[in-house]
């Protein structure tokens, strides 16, 4: 609506619109809340993890911190290179950050002066003989005055977007390159499995050629030849399980990184004979901020922004100032028209909101709840990136502890399986009991590989948790 009042009218408007519109504007305070909160959650955080630490596990604080480097592996490399460049989800990720550049693009253009042109002809018939021709050419300059910071705010918000967009960008590289990683460990572990299942394999068809010796030599039985077939054949298919679990982790690794399932791509055996070397990032001294994760990251700056459209939203409840100035041409031909005696005008408005219902309160409500819900999103993602960190070093500890346990008892059973099969040559044990040491050796090396792959994948996961990442 225009108001076309005398001047100082005009201008008293203005003053009482103006008181109206601040003592409406609220100003949301949930950025600095959500800092002084992450701040309460590293402090903690540190003091567990300098409490967690060991020997074993500190890291010279000058190391470089970077996701990748947790696994000193160069044949990995290349798969995280590959996955980098060619992974589908990761380059949705990439589009809908250009989609947010290009949004502000949109935004921004409202803070310029906005200038149309136009041309038109119109022909009228004066009789049958004749006809009064006309063109017109105009060229219109119109520009609202940023008096409020609206138009500014508004396009803040939208620079918000882009640095919300970017950390997704940043999320989407780390969970990617993480999950080459995990998948590259467990290629491992199918391999490390198929060798002990294949090892096992090898044991029993000795244990068959001992018992058929012993049968002939009349000091042995069928019966032992049964049971030994039965763990025989029992292996025979635990090996075909892991074998396409192997086939299956390799397709799943080709997957992320976009790669053809091809020869020359394939993992060389070499390069999955062992567990690779992982540096655990478990010393308080190089734990990054945990506002440096990038969930965080996107969901404070959605903070941001929700709060600087609230801000805009109050202030579409002030006046608002724009000028106005066009060039106008009219000839009896089209070159003529082209501005060469053109009459000029100008305009200068100041409009104001009286009565749409409601409809402005109601749009700066519903812009407090959006930045109010963005603030409960952000103590959601910090939460959960808190609950990460404690699971992972709890898990690390655990972890720890099984390995030690079960290195010591896979020692203790490699020499009862020496020992229980000097003795089944001598006919002081069964069939039974020397099947059951060795089914327990291999059964122990099978959980000790198993937590050994488990400990290494939630070093990964503490690196993702303590706000590690791949360089942008």
């Amino acid at each position: 609506m225009t108001l076309t009042f005398p001047v100082k009218y005009s201008v008293t408007a203005l003053i009482l619109l103006t008181i109206v519109g601040c003592r409406s504007l609220e100003q949301t305070h949930f950025a600095p809340q959500a800092q002084y909160h992450t701040k309460q959650q590293q402090r903690l955080l540190s003091e567990l993890l300098e409490k967690e630490s060991n020997t074993e596990l500190k890291q010279e604080p000058d190391s470089v911190m970077l996701l990748s480097s947790l696994i000193n592996e160069p044949a990995l490399d290349a798969y995280i290179n590959s996955a980098l460049q060619h992974n589908p989800s990761l380059q949705q990720s990439l589009t809908a950050l250009k989609v947010a550049y290009a949004q502000q693009g949109i935004t921004s253009s409202s803070l310029l002066p906005s200038v149309n042109g136009g041309f038109s002809a119109q022909v009228d018939e004066v009789d049958d003989a004749s006809q009064n021709k006309t063109y017109a050419t105009e060229i219109t300059v119109a520009w609202e005055l940023d008096l409020w910071q609206k138009l500014a705010n508004t396009n803040s918000a939208a620079l918000k977007d882009i640095v919300s967009s970017q950390a997704n960008v940043q999320a989407a590289k780390n969970l990617l390159v993480a999950n080459v990683m995990r998948a590259w460990l467990d290629l491992i572990l199918q391999q490390q499995l198929v060798s002990i299942e294949s090892q096992r394999l090898i044991t029993l068809d000795n244990n068959q050629a001992l018992i058929l010796a012993r049968y002939k030599a009349g000091l042995g039985s069928l019966e032992d030849w049964d049971n030994a077939k039965a763990s025989r054949d029992s292996t025979k298919a635990t090996l075909a399980k892991y074998q396409q679990q192997w086939r299956e982790s390799r397709r799943h690794l080709h997957w992320l990184t976009g790669r053809t399932d091809d020869d020359s791509t394939l993992p060389q055996e070499s390069d999955l004979a062992s567990f690779p070397a992982v540096i655990t990032p478990l010393n308080s001294a190089s734990v990054h901020n945990l506002a440096g994760r990038p969930d965080l990251q996107s969901a404070f700056a959605n903070i941001e922004a929700q709060t600087l459209r609230a801000n805009a939203a109050y202030k579409a409840m002030l006046p608002s100032i724009s000028l106005s100035a066009s060039l106008k041409d009219m000839a009896q031909s089209p070159s003529e028209a082209l501005l060469t005696g053109p009459l000029w005008s100008a305009l200068g408005q100041i409009s104001a909101p009286l009565f749409q219902g409601g409809k402005l309160k109601s749009e700066a409500e519903l812009a407090d709840l959006n930045a109010e819900m963005s603030y409960w999103l952000y103590q959601e993602a910090l939460l959960k990136a808190v609950n990460e960190v404690e699971n992972a070093v709890d898990q690390e500890s655990s972890l720890s502890t099984q390995q030690q346990h079960q290195s010591a008892a896979l020692a203790s059973a490699q020499r009862s399986f020496t020992s229980y099969e000097q003795k089944y040559r001598q006919g002081i044990v069964d069939i039974l009991a020397l099947l059951s040491v060795q089914q327990q050796t291999y059964d122990l090396q099978t959980q000790l590989t198993n937590t050994l792959y488990n400990r290494l994948n939630n070093r990964i996961d503490l690196g993702l948790a303590l706000g590690l990442g791949v360089s942008s």
